[in-house]
């Protein structure tokens, strides 16, 4: 008797990916494979990887040693954006069988009928105008929320950005698609779900192939209101031109829509953000943050933030730390700049040092801590409603608000993928909050 192929995968980036790998693991399991962790031996090692960062890059050799480690013979394959922006490069990683693109990814199972190690890595990959069709996904199974992809690729033409070069155009899942996905997803039990995409805003463009909108964000979200069985919804990063008043006022009044928004900013000078090249000024910024505190005090903002970008002097860093500081937000995730290949900021004058990116950089993080802190303060006393995660850690169960304060408990197995109203109580010394049971909504 033929035993069943073992397949592990990896994903590196962002809950796109995460979405991505997600579905291509079902399509395995349709196969035929059992789906094992990445940390145990497998015949075939699939790494879905990123290529936003420069240790994203870095960190895939480290990944195919883990993978050559767990089993010598295991055929090890390459998708995701770097591998379409760079299949060479990872075709020539030692170890590396197979490296395919961003239109031949979905298509992995019909590439490796043959599990023997290539002495060369093969490469599958496409030109990027080739990638204009639109392929949907979600993620289950991996964590207590599914992360639903609806949409792909992105227009927009920052001069930092390489997800043009890697994932093609803007194009969208048909509505009625994405809706079947939402209740598939609420059908399995999971209670959240997070919509995905890499420039979410622009739903609606190319959803049946061509570039006219046939629906949009915001109706979008009025229809996924709609869907039985969905405990929590949450929009995921929104580009701040894209987040619409309607759209948010519709959150405020949601049963299902949790009031928390991650918004795009980049810098908060406006000098550096036309170098860029983004498709707002600062003040478009201070308006959305106003708008969502003013129909939902108490939500969540959540801030992506580029530092180091070339031309950035210290009086433009200043102006972004100090909008920044005196912005009512709650928590910033900080990238530093990294130079990418094919990229207009690639090229620029003014280039930053790095040590003083990575000064900036711990400047912003500390900024970060005190928003959160801050933020959290400011819930102390008020009932939320907690989804409970699967994970002991170190002894404690967490889980996340609505507004997305971590909180925290002795470790419970039965409080897993559960919802729970709590007061919160304290902030503890790890800086997640404690609080008190008040009823159980949802087991």
């Amino acid at each position: 008797m033929n035993r069943r192929k073992k397949v592990a995968f990896y994903t590196l980036g962002c809950k796109l990916n995460f979405s991505e790998t997600s579905t291509i693991a079902r399509n395995f399991k349709e196969e035929g494979f059992d789906r094992v962790d990445f940390s145990e031996p497998a015949d075939i090692y699939v790494i879905n990887t990123c290529s936003v960062t420069e240790n994203a890059d870095k960190r895939f050799k480290t990944i195919v040693k883990q993978a050559q480690k767990n089993n010598p013979e295991a055929f090890v394959a390459a998708i995701g954006c770097y591998a379409q922006l760079k299949p060479q490069e990872l075709a020539d990683v030692d170890g590396v069988d197979l490296v395919l693109g961003a239109t031949e990814k979905f298509k992995i199972t019909d590439y490796i009928n043959d599990l023997s190690k290539n002495d060369f890595g093969e490469v599958h990959s496409c030109e990027i105008e080739e990638a204009d069709f639109y392929v949907g996904s979600y993620s289950i199974g991996d964590r207590t929320r599914a992360f639903l992809k609806v949409q792909d690729g992105c227009d927009y033409k920052c001069t930092y950005c390489t997800i043009p070069l890697a994932r093609g155009i803007s194009r969208s899942d048909t509505l009625d698609n994405v809706l079947k996905n939402a209740k598939e997803i609420s059908e399995k039990g999971i209670k959240e779900i997070v919509l995905t995409g890499v420039n979410i805003g622009d739903y609606g463009k190319g959803e049946f192939g061509n570039k006219k909108h046939e629906h949009t964000f915001y109706e979008l979200v009025k229809e996924l209101d709609t869907v039985e069985g969905i405990e929590r919804l949450r929009i995921s990063s929104i580009e701040p031109n894209l987040l619409k008043n309607e759209t948010i006022e519709f959150v405020s009044n949601s049963d299902s829509f949790v009031p928390h928004f991650h918004i795009p900013l980049q810098s908060g000078s406006n000098d550096i953000l036309k170098l860029m090249r983004r498709r707002y000024m600062k003040e478009l910024y201070i308006d959305r943050v106003s708008k969502i505190k003013e129909v939902m005090p108490h939500a969540c903002i959540g801030v992506d933030v580029i530092v180091g970008f070339p031309g950035e002097t210290d009086e433009h860093f200043l102006e972004t730390y100090n909008f920044l500081n005196e912005l009512d937000i709650s928590y910033l995730h900080v990238f530093t700049y990294s130079e990418r290949d094919n990229t207009l900021a690639a090229n620029l004058d003014g280039v930053v040092p790095k040590n003083v990116r990575s000064k900036r950089s711990r400047m912003l993080r500390g900024l970060s801590a005190k928003k959160r802190r801050a933020f959290y303060e400011s819930q102390i006393g008020s009932k939320r409603t907690v989804l409970f995660e699967g994970e002991n850690k170190e002894g404690y169960i967490h889980g996340f608000t609505g507004n997305y304060v971590k909180v925290k408990a002795p470790w419970n197995p039965e409080l897993v993928n559960t919802l729970h109203k709590v007061e919160l109580s304290e902030i503890d010394d790890d800086g997640l909050v404690r609080f008190e049971f008040a009823e159980v909504l949802s087991a």
